[in-house]
């Protein structure tokens, strides 16, 4: 069965076929059998909502001093000054650079932390530890990844 899912991912996969296969073997389902139930037993998040946890992880880190200092320059948080207080200067967003061409620019860090951070609940965004906010951060992607799933805390 190993040479046969090997074969598999040879053919030019994605990750998420990867995720798939991974769960495949480690429930020994066949070709045929959905894999959702197994990725939700196993608490794994699908690929995109990986990748999302990922940049949200390390904004959070960046935000609260505890990621590298050369990404600081990166990531701004909305401070507009003007004549009248927005709403937006009360809250965590970031700033969203402007991008003239969606290939690859779209998904640099400068632009994709902001966006997947702006993105997430403030429950999420204003959890008061590292732990607290990957917990919370988790359950939220997970609860969009698999709507259907009851999760409790």
């Amino acid at each position: 069965m190993a040479a046969r899912l090997m074969s598999h991912v040879g053919a030019g996969s994605s990750a998420q076929c990867l995720v798939g296969i991974s769960a495949r073997l480690i429930y020994r389902l066949g070709f045929c059998d959905h894999i959702t139930d197994a990725l939700i037993s196993l608490h794994w998040l699908r690929v995109r909502e990986r990748i999302e946890f990922k940049l949200a992880t390390l904004t959070y880190k960046l935000l609260h001093n505890q990621a590298p200092s050369y990404l600081g320059p990166l990531v701004r948080v909305v401070d507009v000054p003007g004549r009248r207080p927005l709403r937006s200067a009360n809250t965590d967003c970031l700033m969203v650079p402007h991008v003239r061409l969606s290939s690859v620019r779209n998904r640099a860090f400068p632009v994709a932390a902001p966006h997947v951070w702006n993105s997430l609940p403030s429950e999420v965004t204003s959890a008061q530890s590292l732990c607290s906010f990957r917990r919370h951060l988790k359950t939220f992607l997970f609860q969009r990844s698999f709507p259907d799933v009851i999760v409790t805390l």
